[in-house]
């Protein structure tokens, strides 16, 4: 097993742990040291899929880790696959009744002993050295209490694209709260290191809303300021297939909303408000060309935001890009 000296440090850890990791040579289970980061594996129905994203945290090296992976309810063989590989890896594993995944979320990080956290999906595939790169990025700027890096698109039967997603490449090297409320900047759900002491102190992932990073992530560029925005550190390869949660635009989109109201008194309230239902125009009139006609009264506005997405209503979708 790697060692990130700076690891040693990032804990009060025993010194003898470490004598004896490096003294006698021996390669000790990273995943037996005090974790630093926690990863927080949230399961639901992919029994296709879990055993792979499993796997892919387990490879991690460098860096003393824990893996908690709560399955919520799932009604496949999911829970069958991660009894065994919790059998045969010993990490911590729950098997309870459908609550969702923000109560999921915040059950795992009351669990959580590491000093930062990551959550990961169970149809996902954690690149190698991600948690290291990152989480050796957070202790080289321990003013940070976020870190977010880049996702690779993978496709339902595990290709993964070459170059990373170029949506999330717009907030480097770092973003704000104002550009996040406003829709001008992406941050992607799986590919975050979160400091755990920050997000408990901002109350955990938000019970009032069924998505869990967007009204997390406002909480803490609100709390603690602007937070970088790695582009070489590709957190994970994520996979699309018809399930993914993003494919429901109208249900998205209504819940973008109801988020940044949290926000109404901020100067940029009303604009976010319009940007963001002209992004939901656009993605309707990107997919769903007949959605978004019907939809037009309720979002449409003369702001720039939107009439620079009112042409794609009338473009073949073969000719668009996303």
């Amino acid at each position: 097993m790697e060692y990130s000296v700076t690891n040693m440090f990032a804990q009060k850890m025993t010194e003898n742990v470490y004598v004896k990791a490096f003294a006698q040579g021996e390669e000790m289970e990273q995943r037996e040291l005090p974790p630093v980061v926690s990863v927080l594996l949230a399961s639901y129905n992919h029994e296709k899929y879990v055993e792979a994203a499993v796997r892919s945290v387990l490879s991690q090296k460098g860096v003393a880790f824990e893996l908690i992976v709560l399955d919520d309810g799932s009604k496949d063989k999911s829970p069958d696959i991660l009894e065994k590989l919790a059998e045969e890896f010993k990490f911590r594993y729950i098997h309870r009744e459908n609550k969702g995944v923000v109560a999921t979320l915040n059950e795992m990080l009351e669990l959580a002993r590491g000093k930062y956290f990551c959550t990961f999906s169970s149809d996902d595939i954690m690149p190698p050295d991600r948690l290291r790169k990152q989480l050796d990025f957070l202790l080289a700027h321990p003013n940070a209490v976020a870190c977010f890096g880049q996702v690779k698109p993978m496709s339902e039967g595990g290709v993964v694209a070459e170059q990373v997603d170029p949506a999330y490449l717009k907030a480097v090297p770092e973003i704000h709260f104002e550009e996040f409320l406003l829709g001008l900047k992406p941050l992607h759900g799986c590919a975050e290191m979160l400091s755990v002491e920050a997000v408990r102190r901002v109350g955990g992932y938000d019970s009032r809303f069924f998505f869990e990073d967007y009204p997390l992530f406002l909480k803490l560029l609100y709390e603690y300021g602007p937070q970088p925005v790695t582009p070489d550190v590709v957190c994970c390869h994520y996979r699309t297939h018809g399930n993914n949660l993003h494919a429901n635009h109208n249900r998205m989109y209504a819940e973008f909303l109801r988020i940044i109201e949290l926000y109404k008194d901020h100067k940029l309230y009303p604009q976010a408000v319009r940007n963001w239902k002209a992004n939901w125009f656009s993605m309707l009139a990107y997919a769903q060309k007949g959605e978004a006609l019907r939809r037009l009264p309720q979002l449409a506005s003369f702001s720039p935001a939107f009439l620079k997405r009112l042409p794609k209503l009338f473009i073949p979708k073969f000719l668009l890009k996303r």
